[in-house]
């Protein structure tokens, strides 16, 4: 029997048949609207795989009648991109550049992209599985728009797959249809994959020839709604109220979804600063060394990494004092709270009184009017910071 390609086959080519991703691509959309102009915007797409990323590009390469070339960030040689851009160097034409896996870009690579993107000598798009914000420079940032693509939704699953099976001759059994869908998390290029091969077996799919080609779900299943912040958000509440095992099996759920050690481990240092902060300031340290740890070692033994720092940050007790500081400074300053510097504490230091001169405290004007911005929970070892400025302070008042 032929091996069909049914991802392939199945591509859509136009923004009409595109499926998905209608809270980007609907045609009441600005991008819709830009595409069908063909002034397009550089652009960075991210999302789980499967999702349509590669597809949409090459459906806009199309709608603006451009060249289309594909490259992969891992792989990627700065002189094979200035190759592309020589070629049309005085073009009228703008080609279409595609950066898959972009977030792994190097900083010299994005060098290399920032005056194309600035003179728009070619249109960029980047794809990735992970939200390439962070690892983007801020000129690359502001010089382009990203786009998060979600999971397809069970109903739009179900039309990928009537769209499929309109082309071939199979009989599925309804219990089949239901796990090629579940099974492959929103993931249609997953999906389509495993028709695929279990055509290559059988005409009559029934559950049990699935079940062998694939026995687990490869993701977090498909959901209307956005599943992998869920997750995210279920485990970080859960470390907020110390429930450990909680934690934990949310975190294992993202674990189990192929969700990235960047991602989880991320979410983890901020959670040791704005939950915990100095009521256990060790926290922050272990998160740190986390990551550190996660990015060097991968998965599978990263697992047993993000569970002890889990189970850590669980047990620590909680302050969100920081956070709460630091938003409320921001927000008098948002509001034109904009003090003067008292003279002794700028640059020229005149009449600046030494604190370790003093024992380690003396009173000084630090602002020309009190604020108060952070109020101690007295949790952990932020009442033992506390104890010590009491201390030192009505030392010196004495």
């Amino acid at each position: 029997m032929k091996m069909i390609d049914l991802s392939n086959k199945l591509r859509p080519t136009s923004l009409e048949t595109f499926v998905g991703q209608s809270h980007i691509i609907a045609k009441d959309k600005a991008l819709y609207k830009l595409i069908k102009q063909k002034d397009i915007p550089h652009l960075f797409f991210y999302g789980k795989p499967g999702t349509g990323k590669t597809t949409l590009a090459k459906i806009i390469a199309r709608e603006i009648n451009t060249d289309y070339y594909y490259f992969n960030a891992t792989s990627i040689k700065i002189e094979d991109l200035r190759k592309v851009f020589d070629k049309y160097k005085g073009s009228l034409i703008k080609p279409l550049i595609f950066i898959d896996e972009v977030h792994r870009l190097s900083k010299t690579q994005q060098e290399v992209l920032l005056p194309i993107m600035e003179n728009y000598d070619a249109i960029i798009i980047g794809a990735s599985t992970e939200n390439p914000f962070f690892t983007l420079t801020s000129a690359i940032r502001s010089r382009s728009f990203l786009y998060e693509f979600k999971a397809f939704t069970k109903e739009e699953m179900n039309k990928i797959l009537d769209i499929a099976l309109k082309d071939i001759e199979i009989n599925i059994h309804e219990d089949a249809l239901e796990y090629l869908i579940t099974s492959s998390s929103g993931d249609a290029r997953a999906m389509l994959t495993l028709l695929n091969f279990a055509y290559k077996v059988s005409k009559d799919i029934n559950i049990s020839l699935l079940k062998e080609l694939r026995e687990n779900v490869i993701g977090d299943g498909v959901s209307s709604s956005d599943t992998h912040y869920d997750l995210a958000s279920a485990m970080i509440k859960s470390l907020r109220g110390s429930n450990i095992d909680a934690a934990l099996y949310y975190m294992s759920r993202l674990i189990n979804g192929g969700e990235s050690v960047d991602f989880i481990t991320r979410r983890l240092v901020i959670f040791a600063s704005e939950d915990i902060g100095n009521a256990n300031p060790n926290a922050l340290n272990l998160a740190v060394n986390t990551m550190i740890a996660c990015n060097k070692i991968g998965y599978p033994e990263s697992r047993i990494i993000l569970s002890q720092c889990a189970i850590y940050l669980a047990s620590s007790p909680k302050s969100n004092s920081a956070y709460k500081a630091i938003n409320k400074a921001l927000e008098e300053i948002k509001a034109g709270k904009i003090l003067d510097i008292p003279k002794h504490l700028d640059s020229q230091h005149i009449g600046y009184l030494y604190p370790h001169n003093f024992g380690g405290y003396v009173e000084q004007e630090y602002l020309k009017e009190d604020l108060e911005l952070y109020e101690n929970s007295n949790i952990g070892f932020e009442k033992t910071l506390n104890d010590w400025l009491i201390k030192i302070k009505e030392k010196k008042g004495e």
